[in-house]
């Protein structure tokens, strides 16, 4: 079984297709080969290093509220 989490979009390296998320205030990498029209500030599901495509900001916090709640992650 794969899990991708829900990342918010904080920096964005267009030369390089790449962008900077950031989940329970820890931030990665992440590739937007795969998604189109990423904007900073857009919540994106993340896994092994992509993202897989957007999502609605409401849908993302209300699965990172579930996280935390489970203990998987400190805050929302």
């Amino acid at each position: 079984m794969c899990l991708a989490l829900p990342a918010k979009i904080v920096a964005i390296d267009p030369a390089n297709n790449m962008a900077t998320a950031s989940v329970d205030n820890v931030k990665v990498e992440v590739s937007l080969a795969l998604v189109d029209d990423v904007a900073l500030g857009d919540y994106v599901l993340v896994h092994v290093g992509y993202a897989l495509n957007k999502i609605d900001e409401h849908e993302a916090l209300k699965t990172l509220a579930l996280f935390a709640e489970a203990g998987l992650t400190s805050n929302v």
